[in-house]
């Protein structure tokens, strides 16, 4: 690994600038600076036992048989539960789940948490109807409409584990996924809108359904209207056909799983090679994404949190559906395009929410940069008061653009880094707590053991660059790839004996702050 520590590379790091936490932030914070002192052990047993609801309570908090982890070790529990029913139990029903924003202006509809139950509660028994119960593999292809998310805590509630195909990949990639689960019922939609053009999932799911013999049932939702095929007997208009289910929750209870229980499998893209499906459970993933989005994001009771993904990526399962959910956050979900009709469309919807959070890639805002500030200086954005970052590494220049145009100069910006693989945020700042530099994730997340290591298995200090690894387990890690051993092993714990590859390069600084490089092969091509 000899290339990450050149010259050309370590130029990268003489970012300078430096942002403190701001007294008043600090003040009300979530993460206090004590935080970092604690036990990982006791810290995961008690976001165990606090952040969740158990039907029946955890006895022991984690086995480790390498590769393997199994956490909340007797727990039973259910995720509909926690992000659902609990909270309208506990007399918050009228609070809004979700403000959805739909890409063609005017539509929009806000969700309050009693209305989310119903509807998972009638799309629950719906299902049970067509033969989904605990153990029953579901595909999910669609947009960013409310029933996508629906559809997801409906299979939780039965304990019935899904795969989400992200509603731009094609047939052969939706096929490939549902053969490799052997999906039984798939869930989709008419067509969607991306600006302004209609994209046919409908059209795509009956061509990757051809070479789906495991699939039964296609289940479709009114997005467009526009013209389908609908095969009698197989396919399913899910907006005539759950009219007659019960939305009491009593007739559908939530279904106890076991914290080791499969939650959902995601696929990571195949550019090499198959897709890898992604294996994450119950407990631990749930406690994982619910932690990291309190402490992280600095959620307050009244927040307005907008994660600007799409729930088909690792990022929208944690960050939109399970882990904002499960602190009965109020969300955002928007279906379109940032630049559709106009290239403030994003601004607007901050505007009009109030969102006080916004969360989303660096992708996103080079583009905003590209299109000027002048379309976020049309609107107010004063709600804000904390932004994030997601995806790649991001450059110190988009960094200080985002904080200062869009947070006003005055925000926090968390840049989090993390995987599909990992389940949840592992190396981030803790707003309130971190002095913040500019391209840097800073810190691992309280109770992350992570490293980088030399070619030859050797941790490097301050100064230093090489392999980021993690040396212990954490509660939201993925527990395999699907029905592959062999390549879970090959791909994350064959180079270093003790410790997961993240398969990324890092340079550790000599505050011991972490800047990710990227995956370690677009490194070696530097």
């Amino acid at each position: 690994m000899s290339d990450v520590q050149t010259p050309s590379i370590e130029t990268m790091f003489l970012e300078e600038r430096r942002y403190p936490p701001p007294p008043e932030f600090a003040a009300q914070a979530n993460a206090q600076p004590d935080i970092y002192e604690r036990d990982w052990q006791e810290f995961w047993e008690t976001e165990g036992r606090e952040r969740v609801t158990w039907f029946e309570p955890f006895t022991g908090l984690y086995e480790w048989e390498q590769p393997y982890a199994r956490w909340y070790v007797g727990g039973k529990l259910n995720v509909c539960f926690n992000c659902v029913d609990r909270h309208v139990q506990a007399g918050g029903g009228d609070k809004v789940a979700y403000h959805w924003e739909g890409e063609p202006a005017g539509e929009r509809r806000t969700i309050t948490f009693v209305e989310l139950q119903r509807d998972v509660v009638r799309f629950a028994n719906y299902l049970r109807s067509l033969g989904v119960g605990k153990g029953t593999p579901v595909g999910i292809y669609m947009g960013m409409i409310p029933a996508l998310p629906i559809a997801m805590l409906a299979c939780t509630r039965l304990g019935a584990p899904h795969t989400v195909v992200f509603g731009g990949f094609s047939a052969d990639s939706l096929a490939g996924r549902l053969n490799d689960m052997e999906c039984e019922v798939l869930i989709t939609q008419d067509e969607g809108w991306r600006r302004g053009q209609r994209v046919p999932l409908k059209r795509n799911a009956d061509e990757a359904v051809a070479s789906c013999p495991g699939v039964r049932h296609v289940v479709v939702s009114r997005r467009t209207g526009g013209d389908v095929e609908m095969q009698p007997g197989r396919d399913h208009w899910w907006e005539d056909e759950w009219q007659a289910a019960s939305d009491d929750a009593a007739t559908c209870p939530c279904e106890p799983m076991d914290a080791e229980d499969l939650l959902y499998l995601l696929y990571t893209s195949g550019t090499t090679a198959k897709p890898k499906g992604i294996a994450h459970t119950t407990a631990g993933y749930l406690v994982g994404v619910a932690s990291t989005h309190h402490y992280i994001f600095d959620v307050k009771p009244d927040s307005v949190y907008w994660c600007a993904a799409d729930i088909g990526w690792v990022t929208g399962h944690s960050y939109i559906v399970y882990g904002p959910l499960c602190n009965g956050t109020t969300g955002v979900i928007y279906e379109g395009t940032p630049d559709f009709p106009d290239k403030d469309r994003w601004w607007k919807i901050v505007e009009r929410y109030g969102v006080d959070i916004l969360y989303t890639a660096p992708t996103a805002i080079r583009a905003h940069m590209k299109w000027g500030p002048e379309y976020a200086e049309q609107h107010d954005l004063s709600s804000l008061r904390l932004l994030g970052t997601v995806g790649e590494p991001i450059n110190p220049e988009a960094w200080v653009w985002y904080r200062e145009h869009i947070g006003g100069d005055r925000t926090p910006v968390v840049d989090t880094w993390w995987q599909t693989e990992t389940g949840m945020i592992l190396i981030t700042p803790l707003p309130g707590v971190t002095t913040l530099k500019p391209g840097s994730a800073t810190k691992p997340f309280p109770g992350i053991d992570a490293a980088v290591y030399d070619e030859s298995g050797n941790e490097v200090g301050p100064g230093g660059g090489g392999y980021l690894v993690l040396r212990r387990p954490w509660p939201a890690m993925l527990r395999g790839i699907y029905k592959d051993h062999e390549r879970y092993v090959e791909t994350y714990w064959s180079r270093f004996p003790d410790a997961y590859f993240a398969g990324d390069g890092a340079h550790i600084d000599e505050d011991g702050d972490f800047w990710l490089l990227g995956r370690v092969d677009d490194v070696m091509n530097v």
